[in-house]
């Protein structure tokens, strides 16, 4: 690499406790062994990117650079990676490397991995045009898909897949998606490709439109009637999934899962749960969180958007805008994932 390559790189950090999002150069880390640097062509922003952006003792120190969703090219490999090779192309999500020899990865739930690593939080984020990740974290990004549309697969397609289709619900059954946002939004169309009767749970008329476009069967406005009275009037849901960072209203949705349906939480603020149990016991229901999956997770979620249409929507904003694109999710206003664009 040259001196003016290196110089040439450029990140969204925060440089000190406290300190605002802006744009700087940054050098390029080399991978060490087992290790791949990319080249960053976009990168999505997430809810917990501003919890990143805020964390006043970074694993890594300063400066922070968030992002978690990550596409570009393979610009080169460190000693001992095989199987990649500089210009394809490649992304990484919220999963961003495991240990290898806990119980969890010899089993092969790496995700879960008591010291999993997670891009912008463990080491260096996305919101950059270079970032360097252990090799077993990357995802293959097929074509068909381009870098702006890739990028979100990393932590809201592949959550939301892998929630569905893990649910134990089957195709006819009927399943409720809370919120209509960034995940949840990926979640509807999934759901509908996936052949469930799906209901769209919102607040407000103005999302009913976009809910019914992205393939929901049915429409409820939370903010108008009781969500969990109106999915039992329908016959109950086989499954659940909250993609909305408000955790209060779940504990109401119970009443709206069908015996032994299950309610799956992807999004959440942090409220603590009060779970009317003897509704859970009586009816055998479940109530279960869900984080994102594995890299072959991943790109079995972008084939199956490949095969059926699914797509995120997105808005692309220069890496520049970082700091405005960040103000705009954390408003609620994107529609419906913000996307950093590195360009050339």
């Amino acid at each position: 690499m040259s001196q003016d390559d290196r110089h040439a790189h450029r990140a969204a950090q925060v440089t000190e406790s406290g300190g605002p999002v802006h744009v700087a150069p940054v050098q390029p880390r080399e991978p060490g062994p087992g290790e791949v640097r990319l080249e960053v062509k976009a990168s999505g922003i997430c809810g917990a990117d501003a919890g990143m952006a805020a964390n006043p003792s970074p694993a890594y120190g300063f400066p922070i650079i968030p992002g978690h969703e990550v596409a570009g090219v393979v610009a080169e490999a460190g000693e001992g990676v095989v199987g990649w090779e500089a210009g394809e192309r490649a992304g990484v999500g919220w999963f961003g490397g495991s240990c290898g020899h806990c119980t969890a990865c010899r089993s092969g739930d790496v995700v879960h991995c008591a010291e999993r690593q997670i891009p912008g939080l463990t080491y260096a984020g996305g919101w950059s045009t270079t970032i360097t990740v252990p090799a077993a974290a990357l995802v293959r990004i097929p074509d068909g898909l381009s870098f702006e549309e890739a990028a979100p697969f990393g932590c809201a397609g592949v959550t939301t897949f892998n929630a569905l289709r893990t649910s134990g619900a089957e195709p006819g059954d009927r399943v409720a998606v809370v919120g209509v946002g960034g995940l949840g939004h990926f979640a509807v169309q999934f759901a509908a490709a996936m052949g469930f009767e799906t209901v769209a749970v919102g607040r407000g008329e103005d999302k009913r439109r976009a809910a019914l476009d992205l393939g929901a069967h049915r429409y409820i406005d939370a903010s108008a009637e009781d969500a969990g009275t109106a999915l039992r009037a329908l016959g109950g849901a086989r499954l659940i999934l909250s993609t909305a960072a408000g955790s209060k209203a779940l504990a109401g949705l119970i009443d709206g899962l069908t015996p032994h349906g299950r309610l799956t939480v992807a999004g959440f603020d942090g409220t603590p749960l009060d779970l009317p149990l003897d509704k859970l016991v009586m009816h055998a229901r479940h109530v279960t969180g869900h984080v994102t999956g594995s890299p072959v997770d991943a790109e079995q979620a972008m084939r199956f958007a490949l095969a059926s249409g699914v797509r995120p929507q997105v808005q692309t904003v220069p890496l520049e805008q970082a700091a405005e694109a960040l103000k705009i999710q954390q408003a609620g206003q994107a529609r419906f994932r913000m996307v950093l664009t590195a360009g050339d």
